[in-house]
């Protein structure tokens, strides 16, 4: 018959996404003739519990390259782009979180950029990412416990078991063929 106990452990106790898209604007030294390109670099982050919600502080780092003067010359803006965003996670049955938590966060799509317009001096672009979420704390698990021990396995003695063999190869009759004819 099965008992059960209680176990106290850590587990991922609350797991979530979400994901973003965002408008963002830079300004350029030069009037544009064309965005030639837009790349999001340097991607970092951080979570942390506030109150009954978890928040993620991070930054990514924009480069937006464009032709001006007429497409004849180059140059690239360099901007640091820094957020903070907030996510409603929904925490499991039988999750405390008074004590000890850790916030894990992983980047599910890292931040790229969806579309780039440049009107006279200033450029705006379109960034999207995912962010995931899992919070880890103690829970409480309820497992079977089996009071019976299992039986014990039958190891053979090496000694014992080469007689056995022995014996065996005695008794194999190799002409077995000769004798049905």
């Amino acid at each position: 018959m099965a008992s059960y106990k209680e176990i106290v452990t850590k587990a991922i106790v609350g797991k979530g996404k979400k994901y973003f898209k965002n408008s963002y604007t830079a300004e350029a030294e030069n009037e544009p003739t064309t965005v030639l390109g837009c790349w999001v670099i340097n991607h970092k982050f951080k979570g942390y519990k506030s109150g009954d919600k978890i928040g993620v502080d991070g930054s990514f780092d924009i480069n937006i390259w464009y032709s001006y003067d007429g497409d004849s010359k180059t140059t690239v803006i360099n901007k640091k782009i820094e957020y903070n965003d907030l996510f409603n996670v929904k925490i499991r049955d039988n999750a405390d979180l008074t004590g000890d938590t850790d916030i894990i966060v992983r980047s599910l799509k890292q931040p790229s950029c969806l579309s780039v317009k440049a009107d006279g001096n200033i450029i705006s672009f379109d960034i999207e990412k995912e962010l995931g979420v899992e919070i880890v704390g103690e829970t409480k698990m309820k497992i079977a416990v089996e009071d019976d021990e299992e039986p014990w396995d039958e190891i053979v003695d090496d000694e014992k078991l080469e007689n056995t063999m022995n014996e065996i190869d005695k008794e194999v009759n190799e002409n077995y063929l000769d004798k049905r004819s």
